[in-house]
């Protein structure tokens, strides 16, 4: 059991109180004994590695999974038992939660996505429109949202839509000081500027009274947003850091349980002067003309806003996106890159932004997974030598170090982080020339974080050069040598080290052709 940072004071009742709750699953001890408060009106973040029992404790919250015998969840002067724990209960109690991605219905009006949750307004059997719009109207300025009742919610932000979906959650709370918001990583899929403007919103309703707990795997965002920040490790309270406590190097020793010397390694910074990428005029989908370089050896990062072409950028280099015009050279060799076969055969690599849709096959073993880019190796004579395969993935796990019983347990069993440990292991197998990287750490955590990057690290000390997208810009300047900058299809900007400053490159993704916007 961590040590406690910081003790709430007594001095007032919590809105929430987790007391003693524990979950087991057959042969795995989930949470253990965990309680801690959420204070009334404050920002409470809940963090933890991968595995630590964060996503259990929510689940439990909501009414998904029974707590083992024992355990009580308080909302004010209500108390349940953890066991008995049912989604109805746990909206009686005054518990609303808006997940990772909230169930939102693009093609539908605000107004009706509201109404959804509350149900529509009838008149002589038929929807009483203008008493919809005028309670939504309502809704939306209780909490602040700038959009109108009859916009369509696709056409919203993906911040504006996370607030929709807040407001949805709470619309039924009587008054904002009653009841608890439960947030479960409402930021992991939204770019920076997006996560700004919506934690600058979540600062206003705790300001005005309304209590948030919110999981989160950004420490960046707790640092800032959160009043105090309760950390699980292995099921177990591992700490609660409060205010001036809510630093970096508290936050990753109490969800590592050691120090980190950094969260992004050093990176070698020693390229050759051969170039092992060349792009020119590259156009095609967003992008109209682009042109760069990579050497041997560097990390070049590409900064940009959604839309701006950074991930069909890497497509198009992977040959899985079409291109209009434009050259491609790999080692001074021109390249046609027209699928995804010859750019492989060419030596490039790629690990898409959605590993669950693009690069993860859930249901199939790691083993699987693993060999899926050199699944040739192991064919002889008609036959599969799984025996073989098998084993090179069993190496390939230890040697990448992803936390799985065997090679044979599927993809889905594992976590985030370690899924994407096992996406790079197919990949770096191939010792690839060129590593094309789309938001290679999103919804990981920082101990996954830190491994991940030690893998790219290794890569380039070996030679390969590597071409990263994030949306975290303070990422690509811990580890790029440069940093490019895409805006209405072109590179409007280059950053070098020791140049590469975050706030630099947030001012320059939101330009039009280099001028502020």
């Amino acid at each position: 059991m961590g040590q406690q940072l910081s003790l709430t004071s007594e001095s007032s009742a919590p809105a929430l109180r987790i007391a003693h709750v524990s979950k087991t699953f057959p042969g795995t001890r989930a949470l253990d004994d965990v309680s801690f408060d959420v204070a009334a009106g404050e920002i409470h973040a809940l963090l933890g590695g991968n595995g630590s029992g964060k996503s259990t404790l929510i689940k439990i919250l909501a009414g998904v999974y029974q707590a083992d015998a024992g355990g009580t969840i308080s909302i004010g002067g209500t108390t349940v038992e953890a066991n008995h724990t049912t989604p109805a209960r746990a909206r009686s109690i005054g518990l609303h939660f808006v997940h990772q991605n909230p169930a939102v219905f693009p093609a539908l009006t605000v107004a009706e996505n509201i109404a959804i949750g509350a149900g529509f307004a009838m008149r002589a059997g038929v929807i009483d429109w203008r008493s919809l719009y005028r309670r939504t109207q309502t809704l939306l300025d209780r909490f602040e949202i700038s959009v109108r009742p009859k916009a369509v919610m696709g056409s919203l932000r993906p911040a504006e839509r996370a607030m929709v979906a807040i407001a949805r959650a709470l619309q039924d709370q009587e008054e904002t000081g009653t009841g608890v918001l439960v947030l479960d990583e409402p930021t992991a899929s939204l770019p920076r500027a997006e996560v700004d403007t919506l934690m600058a919103a979540l600062t206003r309703y705790a300001a005005n009274g309304q209590t948030i707990l919110f999981v989160s795997h950004r420490l960046d965002e707790v640092i800032q947003s959160a009043h105090r920040a309760t950390v699980l490790r292995d099921g177990q309270l591992a700490g609660t850091a409060i205010g001036a406590e809510i630093t970096e190097s508290n936050l990753i020793r109490l969800i590592a349980g050691r120090h980190l010397e950094q969260v992004f390694p050093e990176m070698p910074h020693h390229r050759s002067d051969s170039v092992a990428l060349a792009v020119h005029g590259l156009a095609g989908g967003p992008l109209v003309d682009v042109n760069f370089q990579v050497a041997q050896g560097e990390v070049l990062g590409v900064a940009g806003l959604l839309g701006s072409g950074r991930s069909e950028l890497l497509k198009m280099i992977f040959g899985a996106y079409p291109t209009k015009r434009g050259t491609i050279r790999i080692d001074g060799q021109a390249v046609r890159l027209r699928h995804i076969g010859e750019a492989m055969d060419a030596g490039v690599a790629y690990v898409p932004e959605d590993r669950s849709i693009e690069a993860s096959f859930a249901g199939m073993t790691l083993s699987e997974n693993v060999t899926a880019a050199v699944v040739g190796r192991y064919w002889s004579k008609l036959r599969l030598r799984r025996r073989a395969a098998d084993r090179d993935a069993r190496n390939a796990i230890n040697e990448f170090g992803v936390d799985a019983v065997s090679e044979k347990q599927t993809m889905a069993t594992l976590s985030g982080g370690n899924q994407q440990k096992v996406i790079l292991a197919r990949w770096l197998r191939r010792k690839p020339k060129i590593l094309l990287l789309d938001e290679p750490t999103q919804g990981v955590d920082v101990t996954a974080r830190a491994q991940i990057y030690a893998l790219v690290r290794q890569a380039v000390t070996d030679g390969c050069s590597v071409l990263l997208v994030s949306s975290d810009f303070e990422e690509l300047s811990r580890v790029c040598d440069r940093v490019i900058v895409l805006a209405s299809g072109r590179i409007t900007a280059e950053l070098c080290t020791p140049d590469i400053d975050p706030l630099r490159l947030t001012e320059l993704a939101f330009s039009v052709q280099g001028v502020p916007a």
